[in-house]
């Protein structure tokens, strides 16, 4: 017998509903406005009264109005066909739905119950499983789509039996289980779970062990992020926070993105849906939609749709986890989530934090980060969930809760600068502010220099070394000029200037330079480092400034030439001549 309730508040998309029987935290409810059936989530239980959150505009809501509790909580639909799909935050397939608005209370299937899969079973009958164990396999796009043991079963099962391999589609019967009762469990392609649940499923979860590559020299070179790291990107308005994600998620070394939109603007939004589909992966040579699912919430979208998004995004990820491959995960902007759990709070009449977020916010973030992770599954396999959020600090200041709160549970921090992105140093990354501290992992360091050279992390710290040194006499010489200050101020500041031109930035649009792999990276770094460490004498800083630019100007053609190419080995020949 379900719990059901009437409507006795609504503020907002807050509505407070007294229930007839007993009704649990975010637990999903519908309610019925004239006949239309609105999805709506519990956020607090008070004696009689439930507060729910409604995931569609309450406008013509009134009191008295039913309302229906199902007893579960959200959850998403979980089997083939999830890549190359947009959704809303609430797992609804926006390419079904009908017209170009959203309509209220119209809810799409996920998933396409009439297309066949070519099914190969893996397990064989008599095997012994657990949750998360792999069944079968079918191909989604190229990529090998494993079917599981529901994450929900509890104990050890036993096959009974399994499908030939064929062409089925996803609500077809697969497997059958046996439990420790003896009793027949069936298994199907599709699984749903809730999404405010970590997914677990695997043996265990150790630190990270390996850099996650993106291409991006400032993250990979300066601050690399780990494969099931943590990252995120606050900065003002225009500084290219989207640019860096769009250039992350094509080059970033994962098996599947997932981008959640959770309350950009729209403009945004439709850059995604515009770009990605056109988009060529630089890995596959195949288009980068394929391996990669849209979750949208724009910021005009109700709050409780943008909270919800973020979590259907993350789920997502950890099912593909479960299947041992690295998945990555982009959020933009994390801000606008905060701001949903802000306006709900406050609605609420809770006791405020600083600037009136939750008190709990920092708690809520970290547990959020907490989910994402390598794993190793109980087949001895890794997958792991790299996490890189944005964040919109409202005028670009970084001492706002949402950036401080994030701080604490990320472990990269991508600072973006107005005063780079004004100069148009892209990506504008503050190359003092930023940090990652996977650099600090003896395990992460030991990779690095199987991997990239002996000794790399010593390199890494020399270049920020030089970047901070020349902003200290940069300093100085707009204090006292350029005739004020000793000729070694000059060289420190060019030196700097030489990092930064041709380590810092780097150009998303131009065909080589937008994609540069760790042996090129190792191999610039090493070259800006051995002309840096070399003595100039100059007879005057006019000097000193045209020798510095020339060379710049040459090592910035080499950014754009072919590696070990004729081009680019001229150009080095030519940096060599200068500087012998």
């Amino acid at each position: 017998m379900k719990t059901t309730g009437i409507v006795t508040g609504i503020v907002s998309n807050l509505v407070t509903v007294l229930v007839d029987g007993p009704v649990a935290e975010n637990e999903i409810c519908y309610i019925d406005l004239a006949g239309v059936k609105m999805m709506a989530e519990v956020i607090k239980v008070n004696g009689k009264y439930a507060s729910v959150q409604v995931f569609e505009s309450t406008r013509g809501l009134r009191n008295g109005d039913k309302v229906e509790f199902e007893g579960r909580m959200l959850q998403v639909t979980l089997g083939p066909g999830l890549l190359s799909s947009v959704y809303d935050g609430l797992q609804n397939d926006l390419t079904t739905m009908e017209g170009v608005f959203l309509k209220r209370g119209e809810y799409t299937d996920p998933l396409d119950h009439e297309k066949l899969w070519d099914f190969t079973p893996i397990a064989k009958p008599g095997d012994r499983v657990v949750a998360a164990d792999w069944l079968g396999e079918v191909k989604e796009g190229w990529l090998p789509h494993k079917i599981m043991v529901p994450f929900s079963f509890q104990g050890e099962f036993t096959v009974k039996s399994i499908v030939p391999a064929g062409q089925y589609n996803i609500d077809a019967v697969v497997a059958v289980l046996v439990d420790a009762d003896g009793e027949d469990v069936q298994v199907t392609m599709t699984q749903k779970w809730p999404v405010k649940v970590a997914i677990k499923g695997y043996k265990e979860k150790p630190r990270p062990n390996k850099i996650m590559e993106t291409g991006v020299r400032v993250i990979d070179t300066l601050n690399p992020i780990a494969e099931g790291g943590t990252g995120f990107i606050p900065g003002p308005f225009g500084c290219g926070k989207t640019v860096l994600q769009h250039a992350i998620a094509k080059q970033g070394d994962a098996d599947v993105i997932v981008m959640a939109a959770c309350g950009e603007r729209a403009n945004e939004v439709v850059e995604i849906f515009t770009e990605f589909p056109e988009l060529i992966d630089p890995h596959t040579g195949r288009h980068l939609m394929e391996r990669t699912t849209i979750i949208c919430n724009t910021s005009n979208m109700p709050v409780a749709a943008r909270e919800a998004s973020v979590y259907t995004a993350m789920t997502l990820c950890e099912y593909y986890r479960a299947m041992g491959l690295k998945c990555l995960l982009l959020a933009d902007s994390t801000s606008r989530w905060a701001q949903a759990l802000r306006e709900m709070s406050n609605r609420m009449e809770e006791l405020p934090g600083a600037d009136a977020f939750p008190v709990d916010l920092s708690a809520i973030i970290s547990n959020f980060y907490a989910r994402a992770g390598m794993v190793v599954l109980n087949n001895g396999q890794t997958g792991a969930v790299t996490f890189i959020g944005t964040v919109s600090p409202a005028g670009g200041n970084l001492k706002e809760p949402v950036t401080e709160s994030t701080k604490k549970a990320a472990r990269c921090f991508y600072a973006l600068e107005q005063s780079r992105a004004d100069q148009k140093r892209y990506p504008a990354v503050s190359p003092l502010d930023s940090y990652s501290k996977y650099l600090e992992y003896p395990e992460i360091e030991e990779y690095l220099d199987r991997t990239v050279e002996p000794g790399w992390v010593g390199k890494v710290k020399t270049a920020k070394n030089l970047i901070r040194r020349g902003k200290e006499a940069s300093e100085q010489i707009n204090i006292l000029g350029d005739d004020g200050v000793p000729m070694s101020y000059h060289v420190n500041f060019w030196k700097s200037e030489l990092v930064d031109f041709v380590i810092l930035q780097q150009d998303a649009f131009d065909a080589i330079d937008a994609l540069c792999p760790l042996e090129r990276q190792r191999f610039m770094l090493d070259l800006v480092l051995d002309i840096c460490a070399k003595n100039f004498e100059f007879d005057d800083f006019e000097k000193c400034r045209a020798f510095f630019k020339d060379l710049i100007n040459v090592l910035r053609q080499m950014n754009y030439s072919e590696f070990k190419g004729e081009k680019f080995e001229s150009y080095r020949q030519t940096v060599n001549e200068m500087i012998a």
